[in-house]
């Protein structure tokens, strides 16, 4: 027996609601590997399927926890033997199937990736996918060419998950890290992360009939979307990337907008943390252990336990969780 975060749906009043219960290792689903779940974080999507049923989730009961980082107990496939130290991100996990808010989980080995020297399984989940997502980003700018000396980087929604981990990895790297947010109070805690101006939300929400506007911005990380998304393309320097991630301003981007690819050659890439190919996930993750300083990573740092969540799935679909939430499911 074991203890998990259940999301149990009524049939009758279609509502949900989440208990922390004890569940026998022959509910787990199939799997080739079974983990001892150390830590899990809480993301957006976690709030989505502990809450009142957004539709990410496909069958009750169900743990949610998309992301977890643990030890094998037991394993039917070779590449992973008990006692290894594993994270995993992505696949759907959490969602259509069981995720990490549970002392154990059963996944496909394919799943898994090994995790890096240098982080340990609360590291791991610190990173989490927020994290694992903003790695992605930045490396997709470099990938297209972005360098530290090409001038200022802007990161929204700067505050949350993502926004966090993009803006220390980027000023560790050495990039001049514009970060973005609506909140006044947290400038001191991005200018610990290593941001060098705090943009208002406000600045970049602002209706303006221009089809470009000056050139600001050698790359950007975002987190936002919608109606922000479409101010800053306007704003990016010729040649420019935009790593997108995110819709947590909505998905209307004006139709207009195309001006910016046309007469500045900018790149919008999407940056999709679900299905990343193996030889990436183990890239990403490599490279946060060597990027991404360890003590802006412990500034970020929220505890949790599994009692905890039900009350944190609503707080962060209020936008009240800043940086990253960390879960021991062994609490």
């Amino acid at each position: 027996m074991f203890n998990a975060l259940v999301v149990e749906k009524d049939e009758d009043s279609g509502k949900t609601s989440a208990s922390v219960q004890q569940i026998a290792d022959e509910a787990l689903p199939e799997g080739d590997v079974t983990v001892a779940v150390a830590y899990s974080t809480v993301n957006y999507k976690d709030g989505l399927c502990i809450g009142p049923g957004g539709g990410l989730v496909r069958k009750y009961p169900h743990v949610p926890g998309i992301d977890f980082a643990g030890t094998v107990e037991a394993s039917g496939d070779d590449r992973y033997k008990p006692g290894d130290k594993v994270v995993l991100t992505g696949w759907r996990v959490g969602e259509n199937r069981w995720g990490g808010y549970a002392q154990k989980a059963r996944v496909k080995a394919d799943m898994l990736v090994p995790l890096p020297q240098g982080l340990d399984a609360r590291q791991a989940m610190a990173v989490g996918t927020a994290g694992f997502t903003a790695m992605l980003a930045v490396m997709a700018l470099e990938d297209h060419g972005l360098t530290p000396g090409d001038g200022p980087v802007l990161v929204t929604g700067a505050a949350g998950g993502v926004g966090s981990v993009a803006t220390a990895i980027l000023a560790n790297l050495g990039y001049d890290v514009a970060a973005v947010t609506g909140r006044a109070d947290q400038a001191d805690y991005l200018t610990s992360l290593g941001a060098t101006r705090i943009v208002a939300r406000d600045d970049l929400t602002e209706v303006t009939r221009k089809p470009l506007e000056a050139e600001q911005w050698a790359g950007c990380i975002d987190a936002v979307a919608g109606a922000m998304l479409g101010r800053v393309l306007k704003q990016m320097n010729y040649g420019a990337s935009v790593a997108a991630i995110g819709l947590a301003g909505g998905a209307a981007i004006d139709g207009a907008l195309i001006t910016p690819f046309i007469l500045r050659g900018v790149n919008l890439l999407g940056i999709d943390s679900v299905m990343q190919p193996y030889d990436n996930r183990v890239r990403a993750w490599q490279r946060i252990a060597s990027d991404l300083p360890m003590d802006k990573l412990e500034a970020m740092i929220q505890p949790a336990t599994l009692s905890d969540l039900p009350q944190l799935g609503k707080d962060i679909l209020k936008g009240q969780v800043k940086g990253r939430v960390v879960v021991d499911v062994n609490a």
